[in-house]
């Protein structure tokens, strides 16, 4: 099972909408006899690219893939048949598919075809290779991963509105690596005004999937300038801005140049931020959003409970003054017991900087 999670991870940053997912076949002597993981959406499933590897030596065997096999006929055809067909002995999953149209239905299909299941191995693993593709499934909503770059002091920008570049250039390609492996990107429209950041993925390792990360800004009254340079992207991606105002004339600028306009009623004066990723989730197919500020963006996804993990990178240097932006603005708790918490903290060196990245633990509701 780990060397199916292993080929499963190949495909990082590839497979959304659909999970990552490795299979390895074992015939009755122990050896591997075929083995693939699904390495794009559309492509072919992992236990099919196992399968044809494996030819006539699955007879008999043991298939281990990290996700219950599908039964349903999405862009592929089921894999439970291909599995049937191919004459398996037994099939040792990690977990189930939480996509309503499986859950289930996948081991029980295998079951009355007379193939031993097992369900349950290395199941943690499975479960957080697979973080976003089960929340969508099971909340409708997205992976949130924030993204702060800060000096130590907490600043993102100097009271003059400055913040190129408070991280180093390590930290940048980095930050690049993490918008290639989010299927949208959003921002906050004093951000736009602010930096006017291009929000591509141009420093990554590899280029970025056709269409992904998709642009995604905040802006409550439609203040955003429409010569942004995110709003013509290179090469060119989805772009939507969520907002409160309902002009049709408002709207109608961004229109012109393709760009997705969704209202929503306000909450307290602001773009409601879990409908917006509910709207996400649904209408654009996003499984991981990554939130890259301003400061009152990062409050509010906070304070929905929209935040699943945080990468806050912190530059060795000082920016001071009252007036200068911080990377979580808002209203603040008033008591430490309701500050959000973070466990499963990991601290590492990046260049000069230090990137810290952990998982969000809210307070019980009070």
């Amino acid at each position: 099972m780990r060397r199916a999670l292993q080929l499963a991870r190949r495909a990082s940053g590839e497979t959304s909408p659909n999970p990552m997912v490795g299979a390895v076949i074992v015939n009755a002597r122990g050896r591997v006899v075929g083995e693939g993981y699904h390495r794009r959406a559309g492509w072919p499933h992992a236990e099919v690219e196992a399968l044809r590897r494996a030819g006539a030596r699955a007879r008999g065997a043991t298939l281990y893939v990290n996700l219950e096999p599908c039964s349903h006929q999405g862009r592929t055809p089921p894999c439970c048949d291909a599995v049937v067909g191919a004459g398996l002995a037994r099939v040792v999953a990690a977990m189930r598919d939480p996509n309503p149209l499986v859950n289930g239905r996948g081991m029980a299909r295998l079951r009355r075809a007379g193939i031993g299941v097992t369900l349950g191995v290395e199941a943690e693993a499975a479960a957080s290779l697979n973080a976003p593709f089960i929340k969508r499934m099971t909340q409708r909503l997205p992976w949130v991963v924030v993204k702060i770059a800060q000096s130590l002091d907490g600043k993102i920008a100097t009271a003059t509105g400055a913040s190129r570049w408070i991280s180093s250039p390590a930290s940048r390609r980095f930050a690049h690596e993490l918008r290639r492996g989010a299927d949208a990107v959003l921002v906050g429209v004093n951000t736009v005004r602010r930096d006017d950041p291009r929000l591509s993925v141009r420093d990554a390792a590899r280029p970025s999937r056709p269409g992904r990360p998709m642009i995604v800004i905040v802006d409550s009254r439609l203040r955003t300038p429409v010569r942004s340079r995110c709003l013509r992207p290179n090469p060119p991606v989805p772009v939507l801005i969520a907002t409160t105002n309902r002009s049709k004339r408002a709207r109608q600028p961004f229109e012109r140049l393709g760009v997705q306009v969704l209202t929503f009623a306000p909450r307290r004066g602001r773009v409601p931020l879990r409908r917006l990723c509910r709207a996400l989730s649904d209408q654009c197919g996003v499984s991981s959003l990554l939130v890259e500020g301003g400061g009152e963006v990062v409050a509010g996804a906070l304070e929905e409970r929209l935040v699943d993990r945080v990468v806050w990178i912190i530059a060795p240097l000082l920016v001071g003054g009252r007036a200068s932006p911080s990377s979580v603005g808002g209203a603040g708790v008033a008591r430490l017991a309701r500050a959000v918490r973070l466990t499963d903290v990991q601290v590492r060196r990046l260049g000069p900087d230090v990137v810290c990245e952990a998982s969000v633990a809210y307070p019980a509701s009070q």
